[in-house]
């Protein structure tokens, strides 16, 4: 029995109890942009999982039946039966019947088990629900006037930053329903701010995952597109490329260290139109492949390419300054882009690591007029506080074509899309020129209540009617209960001065945001 199936088999029954950000993970072995690090650290910081004498989790190798049974023994006294679901309670029943020899040698009692789970019967039927809610009140200042950092220009603001509903439930042991309810200003569409009344809800994702012959996965319905996220290749706000959702199916493949996914979507809620590519949103037909490679724990490599072909003649065309209409349009506005990904660890708290793009775009995709073949690609050095002690440092650069179609949103002010250190590169009058981006964060654990960051994000646009543009922050963040976090921020950033451009939409001087956030987790 490999261990991190285990693992995660008991973070289904903490789930319930899980704080509003991760605890800390103990282990110098999990990674911390592997899949499984937030449920491993949880588990440690409720003490069923302990690791070994030397600081490891050893999470590759096989347990030993003595090992799992005292991890089951452990999470009897951890687990509230009385808030546990029923599907939580037969998962930890059918694990004690297969430890049972072992939990009666550790004198572990297990006969309440059978009575709460009869109480269940006919209760939610397996279904989990669960969400969270973010809440910002921000307090900003601004020379240019505009207060980018709130969505109508206003120098305060309080916004519901974020609602989300989740709703799951294993209908089989094959086959998964997964639900989310979302709104907010990191909602669910157009004008969905979080500002007032709560309008444009929406399902972001609802699918259904099963298996099919020859151990194949199989996903149907919306959900989200992020290799750059589940490969651990960005920490703050956005990807360099894919974080999108879509309608679709997904096929997923593995064999031993190898593993295939394929996505054809439609729908997607990439948007290429800020590019100045003028593209709608859900315009095109999405084809994906992602083959990933992970020898061992140490050692990464990838390849994803998508391709996007625009069906629906539905093309944005500007018709004065600021102004744009939807027109119908025959051309060529395909976009396919290429990537290679790769990551090693010198050490289980040193990894290198990064991708780099390549895209082909159509002719008729305006900015590929100086252009049509744009790359962009990054560097990353994570170091995790377990060998700082004192911190932990993510350290990214990266390139990009400004003809490039991708997020250019990805270091935000105050950890929202609103301002941003890329925000003028949509207005340059010359794109024939290639981004220089640098982004640093220091993240520091001191204790489980209490936490801090330090970040700087800076972008030379390598054009010149644009300025360079700069970006500073700080937060501390205070872990009330495991369900409520709290977090005080600073955020400040200079677009620079003088800028000349035709669009006037383009901002010059500096903005400063504080920022204080409530987090609930349900």
């Amino acid at each position: 029995m490999k261990k991190f199936m285990a693992v995660l088999a008991m973070a289904v029954m903490v789930a319930f109890a899980a704080p509003a950000f991760a605890a800390t993970n103990p282990f110098m072995d999990v990674p911390q942009g592997h899949w499984s690090y937030d449920a491993v650290g949880l588990l440690a910081s409720r003490g069923i999982v302990s690791g070994y004498p030397d600081g490891a989790f050893k999470g590759a190798q096989p347990a030993t039946r003595y090992e799992m049974a005292s991890v089951v023994a452990r999470a009897l006294v951890t687990v509230d039966a009385e808030k546990a679901s029923k599907q939580d309670l037969e998962l930890l029943k059918k694990l004690v019947m297969e430890f049972k020899d072992e939990l009666d040698a550790l004198g572990v009692k297990t006969e309440s088990l059978d009575k709460r789970v009869a109480v269940l019967e006919e209760g939610l039927g397996g279904w989990q629900l669960g969400g969270t809610f973010t809440f910002d009140a921000k307090f900003g200042d601004s020379d240019n006037g505009n207060y980018l950092y709130s969505e109508y220009g206003q120098k305060n603001e309080f916004e519901k930053d974020q609602f989300r509903l989740y709703l799951t439930k294993n209908i089989s042991e094959d086959t998964y329903f997964f639900a989310e309810y979302r709104t907010g200003g990191d909602g669910a569409g157009e004008a969905s701010t979080g500002l007032g009344d709560m309008e444009h809800m929406s399902w972001a994702q609802l699918f259904i995952d099963t298996k099919l012959p020859w151990d194949m996965g199989l996903r149907v319905g919306r959900f989200t597109v992020d290799f750059e996220g589940d490969y651990g290749l960005y920490s703050d706000n956005d990807a360099l490329f894919g974080d999108f959702r879509t309608d679709g199916f997904m096929l997923t493949k593995k064999w031993n260290n190898f593993a295939a996914t394929a996505i054809v979507g439609r729908n997607d809620s990439f948007s290429m139109e800020s590019d100045g590519a003028g593209l709608d949103e859900g315009s095109m037909m999405s084809y994906i492949l992602d083959l990933n490679w992970q020898p061992n724990e140490n050692f990464m490599l990838g390849a994803t390419g998508y391709w996007f072909d625009d069906d629906s003649g539905r093309i944005t065309s500007e018709t004065a300054p600021g102004v744009t209409e939807t027109v119908n349009a025959d051309g060529d506005y395909s976009v396919n882009n290429y990537g290679i990904y790769a990551g090693y660890k010198f050490t289980p708290a040193i990894e290198l690591k990064g991708a780099y793009y390549w895209q082909d775009l159509g002719e008729n995709i305006p900015n590929a007029n100086y252009e049509d073949s744009p790359t962009a690609w990054k560097a990353i050095l994570e170091v995790k506080q377990d060998l700082l002690k004192f911190t932990g440092l993510w350290i990214e650069y990266s390139q990009q074509d400004n003809t490039f179609i991708g997020y250019d949103d990805r270091y935000a002010i105050g950890g929202n899309t609103y301002d941003y250190v890329g925000y003028n590169i949509d207005y340059l009058d010359d794109y024939s020129g290639t981004s220089k981006w640098w982004f640093v964060r220091a993240d520091q654990q001191w204790n489980e209540k209490w936490s801090s960051f330090v970040r700087f994000a800076n972008v030379d646009f390598d054009s010149a009617n644009i300025d360079d543009a700069t970006e500073w922050g700080v937060g501390v963040g205070y872990q009330y209960t495991p369900a409520i976090y709290f977090e005080l921020s600073y955020d400040w950033i200079d677009h620079g001065d003088g800028n000349t451009r035709s669009n006037a939409d383009a901002v010059d001087g500096d903005e400063s945001v504080i920022r204080f956030r409530t987090t609930v987790n349900f």
